[in-house]
């Protein structure tokens, strides 16, 4: 059985790119995932997939290399992402140890190694958005999770083996089954459950002399856009590296709540609100990927706009809900 392993696999990014590859065909797919005592195995119940294991029982396997000749692909999308998280030690096993076992055994195998690093990774963006290679040992992330990735990336680059397996920096994604995230759950969705309570969405005010409130630029993808550029390097084996997973158009907070509005026929009323002290001085007031790395790749298919992605996301989801 030639597997395709998705971990996170019940997850957010997870959970939609085991729906497009069911699209196109593909069932042969082992979910990974801990499901605990949270809903999001609801994420799972319109896939097809071959089995289900927990994360941990599946780490266990691969170190006892039980799963010799029935993987052909690894798709790594499983970690703790919350960007607020306190305990360093649980993520640096989560999030850098679990992707070093699992990349080493995929390399051991002949196993395509697809993982998700993630934007938080350039912290401030003074460094830049640049997804090459020689740029990784200056960036300088602004919270523990992003640490955590970027750590396992210089792992990867020091060893020699970046150029054999496929890291994706995922910028802001949003879309359809994210809503089990919490507080992690991206501001389209947490703007439609405002709008939907109060009438009105709430914004940070800027402390930024450069932007006005609501003004601050995010590169927001749409999560469909997202799992076809992960999907691409599936078969193209030769393309290896670092990847950013984004539009390259930067848009606004008040671009992003006034499309919302507009997706549900009603006039934008938009509240400032004031920053938490604790993350006033870990704000990435601007992201913006660059994709130019991507396209030299060869892919080439056009990501939907903000205002078309959130049309989609609200009328054929949130609001059928």
């Amino acid at each position: 059985m030639n597997y395709i392993v998705v971990t996170g696999g019940a997850g957010f990014i997870g959970a939609n790119v085991i729906k497009r590859l069911n699209e196109l065909g593909e069932e042969k797919i082992l979910v990974v995932d801990n499901l605990n005592k949270s809903e999001k195995w609801k994420n799972l119940v319109d896939l097809h997939f071959e089995d289900y294991i927990h994360k941990d029982k599946f780490i266990e396997e691969i170190k006892n290399n039980n799963f010799n000749n029935s993987v052909k692909t690894i798709i790594h999308l499983g970690a703790r992402s919350s960007t607020t998280e306190k305990d360093v030690d649980f993520l640096m096993i989560n999030n850098y140890e679990y992707t070093k076992e699992l990349a080493k055994w995929s390399l051991r195998n002949n196993v395509r190694f697809i993982y998700a690093s993630s934007a938080a990774t350039y912290g401030d963006g003074s460094n830049g958005f640049s997804d090459e290679h020689s740029l990784l040992p200056i960036l300088k992330p602004l919270n523990a999770y992003g640490y955590s990735k970027h750590i396992f990336d210089l792992w990867a680059l020091k060893n020699g083996i970046l150029d054999k397996i496929v890291g994706l920096k995922y910028f802001n994604v949003y879309g359809p089954k994210e809503w089990h995230k919490g507080e992690m759950r991206s501001m389209v969705l947490k703007a439609y459950e405002q709008i939907k309570k109060d009438g009105k969405i709430r914004l940070f005010k800027s402390y930024h002399n450069d932007y006005k409130d609501g003004e601050q630029l995010r590169d927001f993808i749409y999560v469909k856009d997202a799992v076809e550029m992960t999907l691409f390097f599936i078969e193209k084996t030769e393309i290896n590296g670092i990847f950013n997973i984004g539009t390259g158009i930067p848009r606004s907070w008040n671009d992003l709540a006034k499309a919302v509005f507009e997706s549900l026929g009603i006039k934008p009323q938009i509240e400032y609100i004031d920053m938490p002290e604790e993350i006033k001085g870990k704000y990435q007031y601007f992201t913006k990927a660059d994709m130019r790395k991507m396209i030299e790749t060869g892919y080439n298919k056009p990501t939907l706009s903000l205002e078309e992605a959130i049309k989609d996301y609200v009328l054929n989801y949130l609001e059928k809900y």
